[in-house]
């Protein structure tokens, strides 16, 4: 499957964005992507979590402030970066611990993000695996420039949240501003991936009702 993705070449060009998805660019590279719902992480918790990431990234001579914090990360030693991985599947254990309001348990709910990950499929992007918990969202999709990328990164945002909304008869913020984005380094990070999005609904103990999961099958 892994024929149709384009992984990250760090000696090709790199462009860093902040407040919008994805942080890191290289055209036509493949991402994994989560983002989350408003209330699937407790402020407190949240706070605290920000405090102990940024106090590594200082302790390695990285101001989490700075426009480019990512890129000196990426520089940073393997070790180092597999030890950064720490806050990530921290961020990834509160989530599985299915805070908040968890609508996308609903299967009628989740189709609706579903649907909007598939609709342009083909023909604005490539997309990976994904699976849709009850309160966040993990894929990985690839072959996008990086305006493209953003654009369509926030348009499965605003689509689905403005469905979600109608649906639920409610209004107002549905998913987080704020998502999370790795770029796939070579073939088995992206193997690493496929595997963690499989196992995600195993490892929050939810019923087969509770989750889609969708696999890309091979080309």
């Amino acid at each position: 499957m892994s024929t149709a993705f384009q992984f990250f070449n760090p000696a090709a060009k790199v462009t860093i964005t902040h407040g919008h998805l994805p942080h890191w660019d290289q055209a036509h590279a493949t991402y994994f992507i989560t983002w989350r719902s408003a209330d699937s992480i407790p402020r407190e918790i949240w706070l605290r979590w920000r405090e102990a990431r940024d106090a590594w990234l200082l302790a390695h001579d990285i101001h989490p402030a700075s426009k480019d914090w990512r890129f000196d990360l990426e520089m940073l030693d393997d070790a180092a970066r597999d030890d950064f991985r720490q806050f990530a599947r921290a961020l990834e254990k509160e989530l599985d611990a299915c805070h908040g309001d968890c609508v996308l348990r609903d299967p009628a709910i989740s189709r609706l993000v579903a649907d909007a990950l598939h609709h342009f499929d083909g023909t604005r992007y490539s997309l990976g695996d994904y699976v849709i918990m009850p309160n966040h969202v993990h894929l990985l999709v690839g072959g996008l420039p990086r305006q493209a990328m953003l654009k369509q990164v926030e348009s499965w945002k605003k689509w689905s949240a403005i469905q979600i909304n109608e649906a639920l008869n409610r209004s107002g913020r549905f998913w987080q501003d704020e998502s999370f984005d790795h770029l796939v380094r070579n073939e088995a990070s992206f193997g690493k991936f496929r595997a963690y999005i499989a196992k995600n609904p195993v490892t929050a103990r939810l019923k087969p009702h509770e989750h889609i999961l969708w696999q890309r099958p091979p080309p």
